[in-house]
């Protein structure tokens, strides 16, 4: 098993910067690639960012492609997502998510553990 755990949420001004921490424990070995989603009120929970394993690969959804940059630390067990420019449509539940699978996946249900999510308020 593995156990995620979110942090670096908070309350944030519209143009301001946040950055979301996800650290990994238990089985860390075998998870490969690593991902962002987040969840607005009343609205499906979406595709972020992920991060290959080695970290040399990452992709973003449209929306925050230049503003948003996801990095991971292996030797920590860790995943960062660094939010800049920050808009009040940014406004939701962040969560971190591992997949134990051999390809990069942008789709929820194709990851294998989760996070309890980090909120993020971005007022404008």
């Amino acid at each position: 098993q593995v156990q995620l755990a979110e942090s670096g949420g908070g309350l944030v001004q519209a143009g301001g910067s946040l950055r979301l921490s996800c650290a990994a424990s238990g089985r860390t070995f075998s998870i490969n690639a690593m991902g962002w989603f987040r969840q607005g009120p009343g609205k499906e929970r979406e595709f972020v960012a992920v991060i290959s394993r080695s970290g040399r690969n990452t992709y973003y959804a449209d929306p925050v492609k230049g503003r948003f940059t996801i990095s991971r630390d292996n030797a920590k067990n860790t995943v960062y997502l660094q939010m800049n420019s920050l808009k009040p449509e940014d406004t939701a539940e962040y969560y971190c998510a591992a997949d134990v699978g051999p390809t990069i996946t942008t789709t929820p249900g194709e990851y294998d553990y989760w996070g309890q999510g980090t909120q993020v308020t971005v007022s404008s």
